[in-house]
């Protein structure tokens, strides 16, 4: 992997050189509004953060796929069950809807019903963003462009994509920036963000990834980091092989965030997550002058997923309050 970074850090500027290059003003806090909490006292609380807390679809991913909830009830659990307005979608649990406008009609009107705001929307399965083939990578590229027509009707201010490929560091980085190019200059006259998450593979090594942004260069195309998505390689059984060092990953990735994902698996007694020092992570989210969202993702199996949100969302009032 270094040999990779260090051909990419001299090559970098060949890709730059293939893009058009935009000014990188506005990467840390665009599209983000001040939310208040359903609950009085987690209000009088959360307005004292130096972020405000939103809530990721995936965290219900179990309840979604069992049936036992809908897509459309999302905003509305969101609010009444855990006091949280502002939400974000993930576009499997409404795959086929992107061009449905009776169906995202609906969509926003349960939002603002509710007095929820859509952040934006999570797109997965739709190609690889770094495929090294042309034609496929181009058909990716083309198959978001429906994901932000439709973050534009919900409201949103960005769609989440993945920066994924198969080859080399740099191929996959030079194929990555190009895609991301493209959908930043779609997104544009829209008001729209395209970021890319740490998410798997090269994706989750900070310094590849923020070498990205700087090779797409626009003020529009930033990034999601995560706090638990820095797994570089996986085992058979999908365990980590291979991580990247997550504070790390987290100092390089802030300077281009436009969300920011607060992941959780487990808890200890005391209520600190088992892996992650969240306090660590907020401070560096602080440090990069970062104001906006915080989504909590609970993807842990031992709590519920409802009581896994409730964890983390306390979590990050309890930590957060350290740094005010």
């Amino acid at each position: 992997m270094k040999k990779t970074r260090r051909t990419f850090l001299r090559e970098s500027g060949l890709i730059a050189a293939g893009l058009a290059v935009y000014g990188l003003s506005g990467c840390g806090n665009s599209g983000q509004q001040t939310p208040a909490d359903s609950s009085a006292k987690a209000a009088d609380t959360a307005s004292e953060l130096f972020f405000k807390i939103s809530l990721a679809q995936w965290s219900l991913h179990k309840t979604i796929f069992d049936g036992k909830l809908d897509n459309l009830g999302f905003a509305a659990k969101a609010k009444n069950d855990f006091g949280i307005d502002a939400v974000e979608y993930v576009n499997q649990f409404f795959k086929d809807k992107a061009q449905d406008q009776a169906y995202l009609g609906e969509m926003k009107k349960r939002a603002d019903d509710n007095g929820v705001r859509s952040l934006l929307i999570m797109i997965d399965g739709e190609g690889n963003l770094g495929d090294l083939d042309e034609k496929a990578r181009q058909q990716a590229v083309t198959n978001h462009y429906k994901w932000l027509d439709a973050a534009k009707f919900l409201g949103c201010h960005s769609i989440r994509v993945n920066a994924g490929g198969e080859g080399s560091a740099d191929d996959i980085a030079q194929a990555a920036a190009n895609s991301l190019s493209q959908l930043g200059e779609y997104a544009e006259p829209l008001g729209l963000n395209v970021i890319v998450e740490n998410h798997g593979g090269y994706s989750s090594d900070g310094q590849w990834l923020s070498l990205v942004m700087k090779a797409v260069n626009k003020s529009n195309v930033g990034t999601l980091p995560d706090f638990g998505n820095f797994c570089l390689k996986r085992n058979e059984d999908w365990s980590c092989a291979e991580s990247y060092d997550r504070y790390k990953g987290m100092e390089e990735l802030m300077p281009f965030a436009k969300g920011v994902s607060a992941k959780s698996n487990d808890f200890k007694e005391d209520g600190s997550e088992v892996e992650m020092d969240y306090g660590r992570i907020l401070k560096i989210v602080k440090d990069a002058g970062y104001t906006g969202y915080i989504g909590i993702e609970y993807e842990g199996s031992r709590l519920s997923e409802d009581d896994g949100i409730r964890a983390t969302k306390d979590l990050l009032i309890r930590e957060g309050m350290k740094l005010i």
